[in-house]
């Protein structure tokens, strides 16, 4: 067989290497078009993944904020009914905490919010007042009861065969601290609360604090007990070296309306029992504070001593002082300087609910806020506190 009638022809050649270069263009072509119709719906998958992530955004944003808006549903209502008079939230409110089903007390006004009470509280405790060092106790009754066993208790001892006797029973007294009514009232003109940027919450807080921390102040120490507590000066006072259960005994200067040096600061401080001693401060005014400064032992030391960090009560003869202004001055026969431990010796007790009413026709254009709240206070243990009198005896 001829060699040349086995090799194709060129025609038949470039026919067929024509053929297979338009399969493969046609291959490429089809590729393309596949691989641009993915690259479309990738495209497509992908801007809507991102509508949907901008949907979820928005959405959930709402949501979050009403679930912590749910948190403080009372702070909302109570809000609203500050600005506007709305009390539907406050009335349909429940106070699962209390045990309680509405907010309401009828005319006697609206719980107001714990965030809000709680700025009040923080206030009262931080300033010059009794309460600062006094025991505070929360009570939901109309008073409070302190049981006090002064006397000693009945003890004996024994070996494992001796008999034991029987013992003298305690001498218990009870002390009942009712709870009074203190008010305050505030107010605003309703274009300030109008304003959505005002704080009225924090503006009332502030205000509340101010008026009830300056009346209690004044009735934990002199208060006469009749609609408000009772200050533990107004308790009867007798000389120290006499003293009996119901009064206050007091450590006299020496002198008339003065002092005969540090040596009567030194007897108030050891007329106090030992037991109460390490817990024990002393309360004054800040007139008496000033001449209390000047005196000095007899190397030439000064008694009071200032603070080491900023915050800490200043010291005399070792012990903190308070400066409570109610304080009487340094006159004759004045009890000016008390030094006991106030945590065993005076008891303020209080609801812990403060209820605002919103008055807006008294006080046209002006609207009212009367803020009442329930405390009392008296002396629990007439043992732990002592009293320096100004006078010869």
């Amino acid at each position: 067989m001829d060699l040349t009638e086995a090799l194709p022809r060129n025609g038949e050649a470039m026919s067929d290497t024509h053929e297979v270069q338009s399969a493969i263009s046609e291959f490429l072509n089809a590729f393309s078009a596949f691989r641009g119709d993915i690259e479309a719906k990738f495209d497509k998958q992908e801007e809507r993944l991102t509508m949907l992530d901008r949907k979820t955004m928005t959405a959930t944003r709402p949501a979050l904020a009403a679930a912590h808006s749910a948190d403080v549903p009372h702070k909302k209502a109570f809000d609203a009914y500050l600005r506007t008079g709305d009390d539907d939230g406050l009335r349909g409110l429940e106070l699962e905490a209390k045990g309680m089903s509405t907010a309401v007390a009828g005319d006697g006004g609206y719980l107001v919010d714990p965030q809000t009470s709680q700025r009040i509280s923080s206030v009262l405790t931080s300033t010059a007042s009794l309460r600062a060092i006094a025991n505070v106790v929360s009570v939901e009754a109309t008073s409070y009861d302190v049981l006090i066993d002064h006397a000693e208790l009945g003890h004996g001892w024994a070996n494992e065969t001796s008999t034991m006797a029987e013992t003298a029973s305690p001498q218990i007294d009870r002390i009942t601290i009712p709870l009074h009514e203190l008010s305050a009232l505030p107010k605003a003109s309703q274009r300030l609360l109008d304003d959505s940027a005002f704080d009225v919450e924090g503006w009332l807080a502030g205000r509340i604090a101010d008026k009830f921390a300056r009346a209690e102040a004044a009735a934990f120490v002199s208060g006469d007990g009749v609609e408000k507590p009772k200050g533990f000066l107004t308790h009867g006072r007798v000389d120290n070296d006499i003293w009996t259960w119901g009064n206050l005994g007091y450590v006299p200067t020496g002198a008339d309306g003065e002092f005969t040096g540090a040596e009567s600061l030194i007897d108030l401080v050891y007329a106090l029992g030992a037991q109460y001693r390490a817990r024990a401060q002393f309360v004054m005014n800040s007139k008496t504070a000033g001449q209390v400064r000047k005196l000095k032992d007899n190397d030439g030391r000064f008694l009071w001593s200032d603070g080491l960090a900023a915050g800490e009560p200043a010291r005399l003869l070792g012990y903190p002082v308070l400066i409570a202004e109610d304080m009487p001055d340094i006159i004759t026969g004045a009890c000016a300087i008390a030094f006991g431990d106030f945590q065993s010796g005076y008891t303020v007790a209080e609801r812990p609910d403060l209820r605002v009413l919103r008055d807006p026709f008294s006080a046209k254009p002006h609207v009212l806020f009367y803020a009442t709240k329930r405390v009392g206070g008296d002396v629990s243990d007439f043992a732990a506190i002592k009293l320096l009198k100004f006078s010869a005896s």
